[in-house]
């Protein structure tokens, strides 16, 4: 088991739009995502974590029950393999701290998409 360790910086995404999704249009919810098209995952708000995969490609996970987080925290998550899945295992990492909290989850991973310019 590799133990990924990805930093939950202020991404200029999120610091330039309150809402990164809008605009957006949702498509088909995916178990799995592959780690190497993403450039990272970030903590949004307390259940919610986004991966940014291109300048058209946000994915969205909401996490399963409860995780509290924030948006500065560091997530530590469980791969197996090169992809993320759905109830794949996380603990966050609070600001100033040196242990992590309690394993949560992922659910399933939602695309949202700009639509084509005409």
């Amino acid at each position: 088991m590799r133990v990924l360790i990805l930093a939950a910086l202020a991404l200029p995404l999120l610091a330039a739009k309150s809402d990164p999704l809008a605009g957006r249009v949702a498509g088909p919810p995916q178990r799995c995502i592959s780690l190497m098209s993403q450039q990272g995952l970030y903590i949004a708000d307390e259940n919610l974590i986004l991966a940014q995969q291109s300048g058209r490609r946000i994915w969205r996970a909401n996490t399963v029950g409860r995780c509290s987080m924030q948006s500065l925290d560091t997530l530590i998550v469980d791969v197996y393999g090169s992809q993320v899945c759905r109830n794949d295992r996380y603990r966050v990492l609070r600001t100033g701290t040196s242990i992590p909290g309690p394993y949560c989850r992922f659910e399933s991973f939602t695309p949202y998409e700009k639509p084509p310019k005409n």
